[in-house]
């Protein structure tokens, strides 16, 4: 992607906000890199050029992909899921996504995750944060991101057309999904150790941002005056 003006927010009406979990409304980096790393091992992979690269895809998709002869994806991702599970003691939620969260209508938002659904229960309960009103995990699609088929699956369950929707994202694979959905997005860089080519606007966490119910029923993201 190449960037365009990356300071300024989207300024048009959404009918509906769409949100990655890891890394977008909580911080799981350093479960998932402590499972990862002790899997990699295992298999004779070296995690320092590996773990980076599961981000955002799911988890089965990231073990088939390798193609490691008499590994079974569907097992070895139903051992990882269970083992991440186990290990939520230092997950937080991204600095203030609790209020922003809790400032949407119900019926306009969701969480759109390539983890698991037990998985993705877990983290958030362990975040400290309310389970969605709609949740569309992995189980829930046969293609993950970066394919669109898990955003457009919100926007369906959600009653809204992919294009009316605004998509929080903070992994390059999460933004060509959005893209490839017909959404405009925001890239969440709390967790980010380098930039993130992208179209879309950065946001370091939801501190600042407010977002506002129009008059006709809309939402619109915007920055707190003053900051």
């Amino acid at each position: 992607m190449t960037p365009t003006n990356p300071s300024v927010l989207p300024s048009r009406e959404y009918a509906a906000f769409l949100f990655d979990m890891d890394g977008t409304i909580l911080t799981s980096i350093k479960s998932a890199e402590r499972v990862w790393s002790a899997w990699a091992l295992r298999h004779g992979l070296d995690p320092v050029t590996f773990v980076p690269t599961v981000h955002g895809k799911r988890t089965e998709d990231t073990i088939r992909n390798l193609g490691l002869p008499g590994v079974d994806p569907v097992a070895e991702a139903l051992g990882i899921a269970l083992a991440e599970i186990e290990d939520v003691g230092d997950i937080e939620e991204i600095a203030g996504v609790g209020h922003f969260l809790a400032s949407l209508p119900t019926d306009r938002w969701a969480i759109v995750t390539s983890a698991s659904r037990p998985l993705a229960t877990a983290r958030i309960a362990a975040a400290g944060l309310p389970l969605p009103p709609l949740l569309v995990s992995a189980d829930d699609v046969k293609r993950g991101k970066p394919h669109p088929d898990p955003f457009l699956l919100g926007a369906q369950k959600l009653g809204v057309a992919p294009q009316d929707c605004l998509v929080f994202e903070d992994t390059t694979i999460g933004l060509t999904a959005a893209e490839s959905a017909g959404m405009d997005s925001i890239v969440v860089t709390a967790t980010h150790t380098h930039p993130v080519e992208t179209r879309s606007a950065p946001v370091a966490d939801y501190m600042d941002l407010v977002a506002v119910r129009t008059e006709g029923g809309l939402l619109k993201v915007q920055r707190k005056i003053g900051h």
